[in-house]
């Protein structure tokens, strides 16, 4: 698994370069794949449960699960970018959301915001925590910041599978849920919205927006629980 995470971590750097006004979304989806499959892994999104691209790409108030295709990225758009790599077995699922060219402060403080609450949860992942301290520090350091999480949709285990069981909401009290222990490997995702949190999925049967049309944000990093704390294996 860190070797799949390694893979998805060098995909997300690269396509981080190739963000700029004018590319299209099937062009970092081609890229992703072709470097996916030069790594000697796979693309895991691509075909599972249908999809079709080997990415998700999920612009301004569309907040998971974007189609990639023939749209254009410009001038203060946010894009988030959500990939799954499948390597000897094992996968590997991480998520950013970065900014085209010059964004508005809302948009930037959004993607930070999101961004550190990613961190947040991630430090509350300890060996003897419960499952919902993890949903809790999402949750609290979003609405502090007087943003909405997304409580439609929540990260999940992952292995030799890329959806696994426990489900890890984003909202939550602290102190309830299966007790953490060394092993468990969690994909931990905040969604959040710069306006309210309901959400709808449109005609396309995978693109998530927010229903006021805000802007959204989605970060995820897979994680390894150690004795010794968390390992993030999505980072390079």
């Amino acid at each position: 698994m860190r070797q799949s995470g390694k893979v998805a971590a060098m995909v997300m750097q690269e396509l981080a370069k190739s963000i700029a006004p004018g590319i299209t979304t099937a062009e970092l989806d081609k890229k992703a794949e072709k470097l996916i499959r030069e790594a000697g892994a796979e693309p895991a999104f691509l075909g599972y449960r249908g999809f079709p691209g080997s990415i998700c790409t999920s612009i301004n108030n569309e907040v998971v699960h974007g189609i990639p295709g023939l749209r254009r990225l410009k001038e203060g758009d946010i894009i988030s970018i959500d990939l799954g790599v499948r390597l000897k077995g094992y996968y590997s699922d991480t998520a950013a959301t970065f900014a085209v060219g010059q964004v508005s402060a809302l948009a930037r403080r959004l993607i930070d915001v999101t961004r550190q609450s990613l961190e947040e949860a991630i430090a509350a992942m300890r060996v003897g925590a419960h499952l919902g301290d993890i949903s809790h520090a999402v949750q609290s350091y979003v609405e502090a910041n007087r943003f909405s999480v997304v409580y439609s949709y929540a990260g999940h285990g992952i292995g030799t599978e890329m959806h696994e069981e426990p489900q890890v909401p984003n909202v939550g009290p602290p102190g309830r849920g299966p007790r953490l222990q060394a092993g468990m490997v969690l994909a931990i995702e905040p969604m959040v919205n710069a306006g309210a949190a309901d959400v709808e999925v449109l005609d396309d049967g995978w693109t998530v927006v927010t229903r006021d049309g805000s802007l959204s944000a989605h970060f995820e990093h897979s994680v390894a629980l150690t004795e010794e704390g968390p390992l993030v294996l999505t980072a390079l």
